[in-house]
């Protein structure tokens, strides 16, 4: 298989995946919501930073275009 066609499968792949999966956890805040003498009472949020959609449909429509390309010059 042509290198072509290699990165267009490996960008179908990536295309897929981003747009399955939508984000992924990347950071944790603590809040602290009440502090009564040595007692204190905190908060964890997790924060998802989202993997744009647009970004793995550019990948899935970059990977098809490569792919067709790279077998259109064999």
């Amino acid at each position: 298989m042509k290198p072509t066609g290699l990165l267009g499968i490996i960008l179908i792949a990536i295309g897929i995946i981003a747009l399955a999966y939508g984000g992924y956890t990347s950071f944790t805040t603590k809040e602290n919501v009440a502090k009564l003498g040595p007692l204190e009472v905190n908060k964890q949020d997790e924060h998802r930073v989202p993997i744009g959609p647009i970004l793995g449909g550019v990948c899935l429509a970059g990977g098809i275009v490569l792919l067709v390309a790279g077998n259109k010059r064999s």
